[in-house]
């Protein structure tokens, strides 16, 4: 045992033994004695180990008191030792004050000390100080045993992973130990080091991938799993690939994980979650890294994504890495499912679309579901105008179906039951009868040529035996050639059958014609129908002619046949011979060329896509000039309905004001005639002392007589007459407001706006007219009893002289000749003021009635306009957000198209044909 380790155990007292000594008190007290005595003796020696013996034996204050009394070489030990007893007499803080005070250059007491203090900061729960002190003991002397396993313990367990992870990554750089490169694995599996930036784990990768390349790959690949769907994702990639690059790896290295790993990362990075300008720097050097190491079973795609990212980014991939794809390429062993991958990524593209709020159309999902049949044979009968392609398919079909030439793709197809399917862009539709669909392909109804796919399944026993699907196409015009619906389904067929015109077959025109199927579809079987050949009387003269014609087209196409056929004749014999000649052109599809169909699909949808970009922002660009001229036109209706309300409340509250100035005028000049009539009643022999009370209630009785039965009777017929022509006034705005929503709705092509008035306001009006002529209730009106001074006079006068009968004459003058001279205006502007009240509060309210008549069109065009502006404003953030970041939606489609490139170059792989 090393000195130092005595002195850690407190067994340096063994040294001072014999190997027989069972008493090492009895045995060191005699050497102090014999130390003591001797003064040149060390002991010093002696007295640090009687401590250790002391302390073993628990007696704390006598080996304090031996090691306090050490001065020699020994005496930091002694100090250390002394702490020691401190610490387990329980006196914490008189041990770490001794401990603190220890100054030694052994880096063993050292790390003694340090854990000592460590073990008594967890004591007391002072973390922070033990994590400190743990820290320092590790630093200063890693190689001290246990010091990294206590430190790593006391991090996992307070969870402190940074200082966990540190300590797993220096020690694995410094021991190059697979022991701390597991552990700091696991940190990474359990998601620990995400805390750190990617750059941390440099160092340890490079010294990792000296020491043991499998453990390298677990490794990286969990960091970079780790790092997967973080901020930091990036920056791991960018970090690790510039490490890698300069690497010294090499596909012949047995490489395990990486290789997968690329692939899956690569893929997930170009599947239209991000742009292209986050992409450019990590692709191009992910891409090498992937080539470099890319086993046999990666090869193939790690080549096909190199050369296609650099066909697309040309100067992002050096040169000599693009010369090792192109080599590499064609030496790969093809073990991939294309079929698969394809239809995947057809798949991402349409769930990409629908995202954006793109419809991706059903016709390319239809064209895909009819690629896949791979039982089904394609056959494209194509020809010019005038050839005879419509009889022949008709003879074939068995019915006549194509009476004129089409302006549709139409794909017939055998089945139990007739039906007739149209395959837009937009929408999937079923034909309710034949004429529809006559009249829907007709092309001398439809001057443009649909994009549409006519799907037409009827009993064809001819097709259903063969599993033939027959496509037609617009004819070829002799002017403009193959029209671009019929080239872009040239894809779709698996072969082309070339009809011909006997009496003139194979024209330059058609030589051209058959020049351009072939440069857009190289590969694409074509065959040729001789027709009309009933037209050749000369059965020599017409085995010539088909001869001549079959020498002539396998000039361009050397593999052709030539079938000579009338759609005239019915002949058993031209009908098995067409059978043969049919089935022999249902040759049995290929699984390669229709992946290659596919992937030409999918070229053609993600050009479909760009385009639909482009009609979105000018789509969005009308709406919104529409939205606005809508927004002018209500604005427009608004003030029209404004000043059709003013006008129809000033015509309306005039009419009845004139009715009521009448009737005031009326009563104005009739009363003060009533009332003076009254005069009649007054006699000579009267009671003067009454006659005032009598002629009150008279007059009283005669107003409201002439009110109820002449003047009430009038105003209700003239209110009637009133409200009919408020009625008309009223109508005539309500056939107004319904040319205007007539109009409206017409743009809007839906029934989007119902301007119906409230005619309930015209109930109201008759309700309160007859209410208010029904009958009035008037109060007595003190007409003769007014307090005047010649009425006071006279009531006075009737009341002293009416006892005397020589009196009356005279009271009879003067009550008669007052009577009949007074005018009453007082009294008659009180009464009428007090009728006509009720009606002037009517003719006040009228105003708002007619507001309220008018309330609901104000209130729908008012929303109307509210929700045209809104729509405005939403399509004008939307298409402002579409031309600021236009790369949102393009660059998922470049990197789209780069993916099928790929697919393209396996595809041309497979093949071993060197094409760009």
């Amino acid at each position: 045992m090393t000195l130092e380790n005595q002195l850690i155990k407190k067994t340096f007292y063994e040294t001072l033994m014999e190997a027989d000594e069972k008493n090492p008190v009895r045995v060191l007290g005699e050497a102090f004695l014999s130390g003591y005595k001797d003064e040149t003796a060390d002991i010093s020696t002696i007295r640090f180990a009687q401590g250790e013996v002391y302390f073993h034996n628990k007696d704390y204050e006598a080996a304090i008191f031996k090691w306090e009394n050490v001065h020699n070489h020994l005496e930091p030990w002694a100090k250390k030792n002394i702490a020691d007893c401190y610490y387990e007499l329980g006196q914490l803080s008189t041990a770490e004050e001794i401990y603190k005070s220890i100054d030694t250059e052994s880096s063993v007491l050292q790390s003694e000390v340090a854990l000592q203090l460590f073990s008594l900061y967890i004591d007391q729960d002072r973390l922070g100080e033990a994590d400190q002190v743990i820290k320092k003991a590790v630093s200063f002397n890693p190689d001290y045993p246990n010091v990294t396993d206590i430190a790593r313990a006391f991090f996992e367990k307070h969870k402190d992973w940074k200082s966990a992870i540190e300590l797993a990554v220096n020690e694995a750089i410094r021991t190059e130990s697979h022991h701390w490169f597991d552990i700091l694995k696991t940190y990474v599996e359990q998601g620990l080091t995400k805390i750190l930036e990617p750059h941390y784990f440099s160092k340890c990768l490079v010294v990792l991938y000296r020491v043991d390349q499998i453990r390298f790959e677990q490794m990286v690949q969990a960091l970079w799993n780790g790092y997967k769907n973080e901020p930091s994702y990036f920056a791991w990639l960018r970090e690790f690939n510039q490490l890698f690059l300069n690497m010294d790896a090499k596909r012949e290295q047995p490489w395990t994980d990486l290789p997968a790993l690329y692939q899956e990362t690569y893929f997930e990075l170009i599947d239209g979650k991000y742009l292209i300008k986050e992409l450019e720097e990590i692709i191009s050097i992910l891409l090498t890294n992937w080539l470099k190491i890319a086993d046999d079973s990666h090869a193939l795609f790690a080549s096909a994504a190199v050369l296609a990212w650099s066909e697309k980014f040309p100067s992002s991939i050096s040169p000599e890495v693009v010369n090792d794809a192109e080599n590499l390429i064609f030496r790969s062993r093809d073990e991939t499912d294309g079929l698969e991958y394809s239809l995947t990524l057809f798949d991402s593209i349409v769930k990409w679309a629908e995202a954006q709020h793109v419809d991706p159309g059903y016709r390319f999902r239809w064209i895909i579901r009819e690629l896949v049949d791979f039982q089904t044979h394609h056959l494209l009968v194509a020809g010019t105008s005038g050839n005879g392609k419509s009889a022949f398919i008709n003879s074939i079909l068995g019915e006549n179906i194509q009476t004129a030439p089409t302006s549709s793709v139409i794909v017939f197809k055998g089945d139990d039951e007739t039906e007739i399917r149209k395959v837009s862009d937009e929408e999937l539709t079923t034909f309710s009868s034949f004429d529809e669909f006559q009249e829907a392909v007709d092309r001398r109804l439809n001057k443009g040529v649909d994009n549409a796919i006519m799907e037409f399944s009827l009993p064809a026993p001819i097709l259903q035996e063969n599993r033939l699907v027959l496509m037609d196409t617009p004819g070829f015009s002799d002017r403009n050639g193959i029209e671009g619906e019929a080239l872009k389904y040239l894809h779709l067929a698996d072969s082309l059958l070339f009809v011909l015109d006997a009496n003139d077959p194979f024209t330059e025109k058609e030589q051209e014609i058959l020049m351009q199927i072939r440069e857009y579809a190289p590969n694409l079987p074509i065959h040729f129908l001789l027709n009309k050949i009933d037209e050749i009387y000369d059965e020599h003269e017409a085995a010539s002619i088909v001869e001549d014609t079959r020498s002539r087209v396998r000039a361009y196409v050397p593999e052709a046949r030539v079938f000579a056929y009338s759609s005239r004749l019915r002949s058993r014999k031209q009908q098995n011979d067409l059978t043969e000649f049919l089935k022999s052109l249902s040759r049995p599809v290929a699984e390669d060329d229709r992946m290659e169909k596919i992937l030409i699909c999918i070229r053609q949808l993600i050009s479909h896509l760009l385009d639909k970009r482009a009609e979105m922002e000018n789509s969005l660009a009308d709406s919104i000039k529409w939205n606005e001229e809508m927004v002018t036109k209500l604005s427009g209706a608004i003030h029209q309905l404004t000043d059709l309300k003013e006008e129809k409340a000033r015509i309306i509250t005039r009419t009845f004001h004139k009715i009521l100035e009448e009737i005031r005028a009326d009563l104005s000049e009739n009363i003060p005639k009533i009332l003076r009539q009254t005069s009649d009643m007054i006699q000579e022999d009267s009671d003067f002392r009454k006659i005032h009370l009598e002629l009150n209630d008279e007059m009283n009785r005669r107003v409201y007589a002439y009110v109820n039965d002449k003047v009430l009777p009038k105003l209700y017929h003239s209110l009637q007459e009133w409200i009919l022509t408020a009625n008309d006034e009223l109508n005539h705005c309500q056939s107004f407001l319904n040319e205007i929503s007539d109009g409206f709705n017409a743009m809007y092509g839906e029934e989007r706006l119902k301007l119906n008035c409230d005619f309930k306001v015209l109930d109201d009006w008759r309700r309160d007219a007859d209410r208010m002529t029904s009958g009035v209730q008037m109060d007595k009106v003190n007409i003769f009893l007014r307090r005047t001074p010649y009425q006071i006079l006279l009531k006075s006068a009737g009341k002293l002289f009416g006892t005397f009968q020589q009196n009356n004459a005279l009271l009879y003058n003067k009550y008669k000749q007052f009577v009949e001279n007074q005018d009453y205006l007082d009294v008659t502007e009180s009464i009428v003021n007090k009728l006509l009240l009720q009606f002037e509060l009517f003719e006040k309210s009228l105003e708002r009635d007619i507001s309220l008549f008018f309330r609901t069109p104000f209130a729908v065009l008012n929303q109307t306009v509210e929700e045209t502006k809104k729509e405005i404003n939403e399509k004008e953030e939307e298409l402002e957000k579409m031309r600021s970041n236009p790369e949102t939606y393009r660059d998922p489609l470049t990197l789209f198209e780069v993916k099928l490139r790929q697919y393209e170059w396996i595809a041309i792989s497979a093949k071993r044909v060197f094409q760009v």
